[in-house]
């Protein structure tokens, strides 16, 4: 079972941060085909390279991503300093889980017109991710399966009110929200998938028996999103429901890694409590937002640069243990310099949009 955990997880997940991000970059109900082109080619270009990556990582390491670091930054003779993508990528996760509640939550008051404010709502469901943060991972993500499975039948219930699908010229801006859907919001550099599937990828001989179907359900996810609204207020709460227990996963993974590095227990949850309570300043979320994103490029574009300029060549390929050279070289020009550029013009796309 644990074998397909990571799937599942991957699937849930991409699908609930997908939903809850559509209508930040704009994409919830126009249907634009050169848009979706493109971020179905940048999960191939991007998505699946970081998949690798992370696998690579748990390989050569033996163990989660914010030790990991620790042993691959003396491994290479690197400074200790290129292990705050660990840092970034471990509190990044809460910060994550208070935007599915917030966003979540604006789209239920949205349809809903719940006679209470978002600030209570959304203090209420902080508290029950938490506490459902204690809850058995497998438990989690089959809620979170069961939801995003509700959800996706009970839209096509009501009318759909999306555009036919149709092409229009692309622009700047939406390099950077195709790169953003591609990574942030498939859950990819923070390690979570490897680190819920550790022992197998250990014991694994090659990395792609466990990056290929966590990125195969990721996809999936990109594709039924596609044929998917939030447009009425059973589909609207159903997807609150999941992003409540998909926020509880995140929550869970951090604990765990700071428990690893042996934090005390009252810093574990202050980092984890503030991470997600700057989410109840509802005037800033739009602010919150944009920091998200650029928050998660950042942490893709550390292990990067990390991975294909800093550790050495043997590891990575002993690591990944490709049945043909050729495809190692893709992975490594793709991770070298495809990835780095692509995160840095959409890191330069997004601040210009903000601005």
């Amino acid at each position: 079972m644990s074998r397909w955990l990571s799937p599942l997880m991957a699937f849930c997940l991409s699908f609930l941060l997908i939903t809850t991000l559509a209508p930040v970059v704009g994409i919830q109900f126009d249907r634009q085909l050169d848009f979706w082109a493109l971020w179905l080619v940048l999960m191939v270009v991007l998505a699946l390279p970081f998949a690798y990556l992370e696998v690579a990582l748990v390989k050569r390491a033996k163990t989660t991503a914010l030790q990991a670091l620790m042993s691959l930054t003396r491994e290479a003779d690197a400074s200790a300093r290129w292990r705050i993508a660990g840092w970034l990528a471990v509190v990044f996760m809460p910060f994550l889980a208070g935007a599915l509640i917030a966003n979540a939550g604006h789209s239920v008051v949205h349809y809903t017109a719940l006679p209470v404010p978002e600030n209570i709502l959304f203090a209420v469901l902080a508290v029950i991710a938490v506490a459902a943060s204690f809850l058995p991972r497998l438990i989690l993500m089959g809620a979170g399966a069961v939801m995003v499975l509700i959800s996706l039948v009970l839209s096509h219930m009501f009318p759909l009110n999306l555009s036919a699908w149709h092409v229009t010229a692309l622009q700047f801006s939406e390099w950077g929200y195709a790169v953003v859907l591609a990574l942030v919001a498939s859950g990819l550099g923070l390690g979570v998938y490897a680190q819920t599937s550790a022992l197998e990828i250990k014991n694994s001989e090659q990395a792609t028996a466990s990056a290929l179907p966590v990125w195969i359900a990721q996809l999936v996810a990109v594709v039924l999103f596609g044929f998917f609204a939030v447009q009425a207020q059973i589909p609207a709460i159903t997807i609150l429901v999941g992003s409540v227990v998909a926020a509880a996963g995140f929550v869970q993974l951090a604990r765990e890694q700071l428990q690893q590095r042996q934090i005390a227990v009252l810093v574990q949850w202050a980092i984890i409590l503030v991470a997600i309570l700057t989410w109840a300043c509802l005037a800033i979320v739009p602010v919150l937002n944009t920091v998200l994103m650029l928050w998660g490029l950042l942490i893709c574009l550390i292990y990067a640069i990390f991975v294909g300029w800093i550790m050495k060549i043997s590891h990575l390929r002993k690591a990944l243990n490709f049945s043909q050279e050729m495809t190692y070289n893709l992975w490594r020009i793709a991770v070298r310099i495809v990835a780095p550029l692509a995160i840095v013009l959409a890191i330069i796309s997004i601040v210009l949009g903000a601005v």
